[in-house]
This record gives C-alpha cells, sequence and structure tokens, in this order.
C-alpha cells in the first residue's frame, strides 16, 4: 500500500502541525552515541586485521610447501650463544645476532622462530653455524648439517644447543617434527 502526502504551500503554517524534530540530538545522548560506534567500528577493524593476516600467510606460505626453523637451548651452561647463521642448499636463509636478553629467553625455555618460507618437494640440505663462547671462555664456531626430505606435509626444523655433561662441551643436534 502506498500512501502519498501533498506538501503543503509554503505560506501555510498550521497550527494543528507539530513541530520538526530536532537536527541535533540531546549533547547527553551524542558522545555516548558516537563513542559506542567508535568502539564497535575499532574492534571490527582488529577483527579484520586478523582475518586479513591469516589469509596473508596463508597465501603465501601454503601448507603444503611450508618450511619453519627453530632455534632452542636446553640448560645453556657451558654456551653463550652470540648468533646463528643458517643455510638451505648452499644459500643463506637466515642470519641473527643475539642480545644478552634474548639468550636469557632462550635459556628460560624459549623457541625462536628464525625463518619461514616455501620449499619445493624434494630433498634438501639445512648447514647452521653457531658463534659464541664455549668452556672456559674459549671462541667456538660449531656447525651441524641435516639432510632431509621434503614431502608434501610441513617440515618444521628445530635447532637444539644443549650441555653434554660428559664431553663437557655444547652439542648442537636438529629435531625434525
Amino acid at each position: 500500500m502506498s500512501t502519498t502526502t501533498a506538501a503543503a504551500p509554503a505560506g501555510a503554517a498550521s497550527a494543528a502541525a507539530s513541530p520538526p524534530a530536532p537536527a541535533v540530538p540531546a549533547p547527553g545522548a551524542a558522545p555516548a552515541g558516537l563513542d559506542q560506534r567508535v568502539q564497535d567500528i575499532k574492534a571490527e577493524v582488529i577483527r579484520l586485521n586478523r582475518d586479513l593476516l591469516v589469509l596473508e600467510e596463508e597465501l603465501l606460505f601454503p601448507a603444503g610447501t611450508q618450511v619453519a626453523l627453530f632455534v632452542s637451548m636446553d640448560v645453556g651452561k657451558l654456551f653463550e650463544l652470540e648468533s646463528v647463521q643458517i643455510k638451505l642448499d648452499d644459500k643463506v636463509i637466515a642470519s641473527y645476532l643475539y642480545t644478552p636478553l634474548e639468550v636469557q629467553a632462550l635459556h628460560r625455555g624459549g623457541v625462536q622462530r628464525i625463518f619461514v618460507g616455501n620449499l619445493k618437494a624434494g630433498e634438501h640440505a639445512i648447514d647452521a653455524f653457531f658463534t659464541g663462547r664455549g668452556p672456559h671462555v674459549r671462541d667456538y664456531k660449531r656447525g651441524v648439517t641435516l639432510k632431509f626430505e621434503k614431502g608434501t606435509e610441513p617440515k618444521y626444523i628445530e635447532l637444539r644447543i644443549k650441555d653434554s655433561l660428559a664431553k663437557l662441551q655444547p652439542e648442537f643436534e636438529v629435531k625434525v617434527w
């Protein structure tokens, strides 16, 4: 059902007509309503940003080609880590210099994600070089090599530094998940 209303002539003011609604809401109501709308928009932007980051990671690093490398320390009394350099198939993919606070975090059980990238299926080799101070305040530069087969599943590799109390020196091992 449609209704039409006729416009009143310009000079005809009717006493029975209701006054027009105010264009501006009451002073106390406007800021509260506006603040709520701003907070709702902020929350929506945060949700959209999170969804966008997840989508970006899925597009940049599809699960079938993804490889991630992590560095961790077990105890660490025999080795003071200073830096790590990682080569994948003879190409340097990561180099990192550690601050004392970062080394402390690793000593407390922290794990650093040092690299995430795409890798085609097939055989690959990782060479990791660790530099720092070992027992008797001697400079250490040690390396570890891992050859692995990359399939269609994501590959997670942990480079672990641990103490060998039997040998009284640090050991470097690679764990593939």
